[in-house]
């Protein structure tokens, strides 16, 4: 599968979005702020963090963007709405939604990675407004309702 990439202005220079391993799940994004102004998260704030790329995503799929479990973990560093999706026919540029969950500031910098990029095949559907619902053994049992 072929994912176009359109390199905007205040992208040049960094790297295109790329696996890191050979079974990486997840294409590191890279942030595409200004060198000489890098962007500061206080804890709590959020922030739309540009990659300076525009993305062709086939159809039938979705871009899933997520945190980057490293920095998660260190820093408290999430993307917002996780997974963010991306649909196929979204054609800006694409900009993560950072929050900064830690208890102290986060500086990113020009070319850092700042998220993950997962392309995901898409089920639609068609709804269909029905009176009932076949039965299940779950039934309306709803959060922790199958155990801890």
């Amino acid at each position: 599968m072929r994912l176009a990439v359109l390199r905007l202005a205040h992208a040049e220079g960094l790297p295109l979005p790329s696996y890191q391993t050979a079974s990486s799940a997840g294409l590191d994004l890279y942030a595409a702020v200004p060198a000489d102004a890098p962007l500061t998260l206080a804890p709590g704030a959020r922030a739309a963090v540009p990659t300076g790329l525009v993305i062709g995503i086939p159809d039938g799929h979705e871009g899933q963007v997520r945190a980057r479990s490293g920095r998660a973990l260190r820093e408290g560093l999430g993307v917002l709405n996780a997974p963010g999706t991306i649909d196929a026919d979204f054609r800006g540029e694409l900009q993560v939604l950072l929050v900064n969950l830690g208890s102290a500031p986060i500086l990113i910098a020009r070319g850092e990675r700042i998220a993950q990029l997962v392309i995901a095949p898409v089920a639609r559907v068609a709804v269909e407004e029905v009176t009932a619902l076949d039965p299940t053994d779950r039934g309306d049992g709803g959060f922790g309702s199958t155990g801890r």
